[in-house]
């Protein structure tokens, strides 16, 4: 049954949060009766779950709760793990073109070669450029999205990405991890007017950078073994998170759509010794054979691809164009069947249920919901290095987690509460703008 929940042991009032309050609320409490979707592929009916000062503390049926704990009672509801947006730029200050530092896009500097570095910001770190402010945090958190990767834009190496939570009152709270990943953009800068112009040159030149990163960081180990007699070497910030992430194994991100894409980012990043994810794939339905062969993850974006909506009605496609299409949604499907470990990524769509519509269509097309709730949860949380505290229903683990009345992919499902590192957030009744609309004179 759809409804309200009702609160067995005493009522808590939570008034409307404003971005970046701090909700309050008892720091223990316990949610039974629910049906619990561990985020492991277990599901669990009438199932338990204690929450103490943000951690889960306990999960299962036969769990005891403690007398002084605030109890949910949430029969006939449904409890998911929260769900994390595994690539996007969520919570980041917005950018103005042809601003200074700080986050701010700026046209690429024109380059003469590869030694200038062009388009190359890998010390930016999205941990840093945070605001609270950013008014998609709240519709995010509102459809059970607990937490995102979040990363700058812009540039060849936009910067380093960070797992946030999405909650807290300060905006260094909502950083659970810091870097996530690095950010690979191939995208050539300037307009063609300057180096690398072109997609082979931004392939040279990324290949290049990670190739100066190894011989910046031998020749640092080489002086710091034996300085005397030898010029000291020069600290490059560009070059210095370069290495950490070959070293320290950072998930670096490169884009890849088609089969040949994702063919040529895996050898590029095998060729710059780092560890890929890649991320787009739509065509991971033609290569989830290759992806696990490789053991490389994937960031599936939700934005399936569509004819543009300005375009000539009767002008004739590719049928590469048209095959992708209509393929995509299948993407996510292969890449269970192969056994490829992939998350969901939102791309830039504006409204989450955009996103679990999009979600649908990959179900409708063959992937099963067990998996759609892992690549939500447990596997993107795996593929950033973050299984062991957070992305399913675990003790120990951060109280990250959603209620619902009803299945998290039926259309018309809504999404009651939401905790955030335990700490409770009601999701407000959806407002109906078009009868808003007749109602306003």
């Amino acid at each position: 049954m759809k409804g309200s929940l009702a609160l067995s042991t005493f009522v808590l009032a939570v008034a409307g949060h404003g971005f970046g309050e701090d909700p309050s609320g008892p720091n223990r409490f316990a949610i039974q009766g629910a049906r619990l979707h561990l985020g492991t592929g277990e599901v669990v009916t009438g199932g338990i779950i204690v929450v103490d000062d943000g951690l889960i503390t306990a999960v299962g049926v036969d769990v005891p709760v403690p007398e002084d704990a605030w109890v949910i009672e949430a029969s006939e509801k449904h409890v998911y793990p929260g769900f994390i947006n595994a690539f996007c730029d969520l919570g980041l200050k917005k950018t103005e073109p042809g601003g200074g530092d700080g986050g701010r896009e700026q046209e690429p500097d024109l380059a003469s070669g590869p030694e200038d570095r062009p388009a190359t910001t890998p010390w930016r770190a999205a941990a840093d450029e945070l605001t609270l402010e950013d008014e998609r945090i709240e519709s995010w958190r509102n459809a059970g999205f607990t937490s995102s990767v979040t990363a700058p834009r812009g540039g060849i190496f936009p910067g380093q990405a960070a797992f946030l939570n999405l909650g807290g009152g300060r905006d260094r709270d909502m950083v659970v991890s810091s870097p996530a990943a690095l950010v690979v953009d191939l995208t050539p800068p300037g307009g063609g007017r300057s180096f690398p112009g072109s997609l082979m040159g931004v392939l040279a030149y990324v290949e290049q950078s990670f190739l100066d990163a190894t011989h910046y960081r031998e020749s640092a180990k080489a002086y710091e073994s034996s300085p005397r007699g030898k010029k000291r070497p020069s600290y490059d910030r560009a070059l210095a998170p370069l290495s950490r992430a070959q070293t320290e194994r950072w998930p670096v991100l490169f884009p890849a759509n088609e089969r040949h894409e994702i063919e040529r980012a895996i050898a590029l990043a095998q060729d710059s010794s780092v560890r890929p994810v890649l991320y787009g794939v739509h065509e991971g339905y033609a290569a989830a054979e290759v992806l696990r062969g490789a053991d490389v993850p994937v960031l599936v974006s939700l934005k399936w691809p569509k004819k543009d909506e300005k375009a000539d009605p009767d002008a004739d496609e590719p049928l590469r164009v048209l095959r992708l299409r209509d393929r995509a949604p299948a993407t996510p499907a292969a890449l269970e069947h192969a056994g490829v470990r992939f998350a969901f990524y939102t791309e830039d769509i504006a409204r989450p249920e955009e996103a679990m519509a999009g979600i649908r269509r990959a179900i409708e097309a063959g992937l099963s919901a067990e998996a759609a709730v892992a690549a939500l949860t447990l596997e993107a949380a795996t593929i950033f290095d973050l299984a062991d505290r957070t992305g399913s229903l675990e003790a120990g683990k951060i109280a990250n987690l959603f209620i619902a009345d009803g299945d998290a992919f039926e259309e018309g499902t809504k999404v009651e509460s939401v905790f955030v590192d335990g700490k409770k957030y009601d999701v407000p009744p959806k407002v109906d703008e078009d009868k808003k609309e007749e109602k306003t004179p």
